[in-house]
């Protein structure tokens, strides 16, 4: 899969990632007695493509354990692929050296989910914020203070409450804080790993308000991953939806939304809840998905279909343009 854009900021090539859990001494006995093997491999992420161009955003949504937040964090540069690369700029970030190898992680950072355990307990919260860019020389260390300041400001918190530790926080304050301390080392480019998903439905909204505003003053981009699709309606420019670790569709939101084409999207959009929609009985998605241990061969979501034949059960489908600007990956779409 590959979005070709000149302006991309970001751009995922082939991006694949394998888990290799290793058992104690027992587990690897009765392995080998098994299966003649002592590991396990997780397929986390399979052959990923996706470019990203500036000021936009992107929303990344799967069910739990697709892969979004893996691909995430390869993205942001705090898991390496297994295969694949990450191009930041036109240039393989890996192969970067030197001062170009340092801009380059700055200008991609990460925000996580939980406000609680992504701050460290110990530290006030002018340390947290304000450690990193003294430390990578983008603030001297007699400026931290006014910039701390300014940077609470910037995400609505009060710049008096610098010298507190985070236990002294509320949940959307933390989240806030987090927020913070990402903008501080003035990055290009966010990944919003589930940000608001542990946080009560009316502080969510004020965080993503924040999001467009930041995305605004200091021309952003993002990456906003969730499992919830009424929040990146809201907040994305373009959609990709992640099945056990590839992507079967991505479409502008508005024509997604309009008119899912997989069967995995059209499942997902449907129980989107609506205002003035009739009452009707909710139906979930048949069956659960599959262990990553073992995907199913040829199309992952074929178990859960209700359209497969015998060519999704060997064959897996390749994303495709379906029209402009939009991709999935089904077969049903060869007969169309």
């Amino acid at each position: 899969m590959s979005f070709e854009d000149a302006a991309a900021i970001v751009e995922a090539k082939g991006l694949s990632k394998r888990f290799v859990k290793r058992h104690d001494l027992a587990a690897r006995i009765a392995a080998r007695l098994v299966s003649g093997d002592g590991e396990e491999i997780v397929h986390a992420v399979d052959d990923v493509s996706l470019a990203i161009g500036r000021g936009e955003v992107v929303g990344l949504v799967g069910e739990s354990g697709c892969g979004k937040s893996t691909l995430g964090r390869m993205i942001s540069g705090l898991l390496e692929p297994t295969a694949g690369c990450v191009l930041f700029k036109g240039a393989d970030r890996g192969a970067l050296q030197g001062a170009e190898a340092k801009a380059a992680r700055l200008a991609v950072q990460m925000i996580f989910q939980d406000p609680y355990a992504s701050l460290n307990p110990r530290m006030r919260v002018e340390a947290i914020v304000g450690e990193a860019p003294v430390a990578h020389g983008l603030v001297s260390r007699a400026d931290m203070g006014a910039y701390v300041r300014d940077m609470l400001r910037r995400v609505g918190l009060d710049p008096d409450f610098r010298r507190r530790y985070p236990h002294q926080f509320s949940g959307g304050q933390r989240s806030r804080i987090g927020i913070a301390r990402a903008l501080a080392v003035k990055p290009e480019f966010l990944v919003c790993d589930e940000a608001i998903a542990a946080l009560d439905v009316s502080i969510q909204a004020q965080i993503i308000n924040l999001f467009m505003d930041l995305r605004e003053a200091f021309e952003l981009t993002y990456l906003f991953i969730s499992h919830d699709l009424g929040v990146v309606e809201h907040i994305s420019d373009r959609i990709v939806i992640m099945y056990l670790g590839r992507v079967v569709e991505a479409a502008p939101t508005e024509e997604l939304f309009a008119a899912p084409n997989h069967p995995y999207a059209r499942a997902l959009l449907a129980e989107v809840p609506r205002l003035g929609r009739q009452k009707r009985t909710f139906k979930p998605i048949a069956g659960e998905i599959p262990s990553p241990l073992a995907p199913p061969p040829g199309c992952h979501f074929h178990p859960r279909c209700p359209f497969a034949s015998q060519r999704c059960r060997i064959e897996a489908p390749r994303l495709v343009a379906i029209a402009p600007g939009r991709f999935s990956a089904c077969h049903l779409n060869d007969a169309a």
